[in-house]
């Protein structure tokens, strides 16, 4: 099976670059209603995944106080925890299984590295229960 039938393209992803500011990716993450938000490098390679809680305890081990503070800060000063792996647009299906295991949505890149979208966890979920209905013996009462 085909992932990029599963994907939301870069377009319809909301994202940060390198160069945004702790104010701006706290403002995004608001907006959007997101707990974490993918990172870009200014030429569109994807660098990681950025949460809630990476800002958190960012803001906290830079003792920020006010969020006035937050224009000053690159969000590359902030620490992350994990970084969401994520697949080549060519992976299958047990590629995608394996990372939304611990992953809210699988970021996809082309072969240079460039980041084309994402693959929710309740795309992948939708696809695996159609499967499990198609493939599921009729009962006998």
């Amino acid at each position: 099976m085909n992932i990029l039938f599963f994907l939301t393209p870069k377009s319809e992803v909301a994202y940060i670059f390198e160069d945004e500011t702790l104010r701006q990716t706290l403002e995004k993450m608001e907006h959007r209603k997101f707990s974490c938000i993918p990172l870009l490098t200014l030429d569109g390679k994807y660098l990681g995944t950025i949460s809630e809680g990476d800002l958190l305890w960012g803001m906290k081990h830079l003792n920020i106080t006010d969020m006035k503070d937050t224009e000053g800060i690159s969000i590359m000063a902030i620490p992350r925890r994990a970084t969401y792996k994520p697949v080549h647009a060519n992976s299958n299906m047990e590629d995608l299984l394996d990372r939304a295991i611990n992953q809210n949505y699988v970021p996809v890149v082309d072969d240079q590295g460039s980041f084309i979208g994402l693959i929710t966890r309740k795309a992948i979920m939708k696809y695996c229960y159609g499967e499990l209905q198609k493939n599921q013996c009729p009962r006998e009462d």
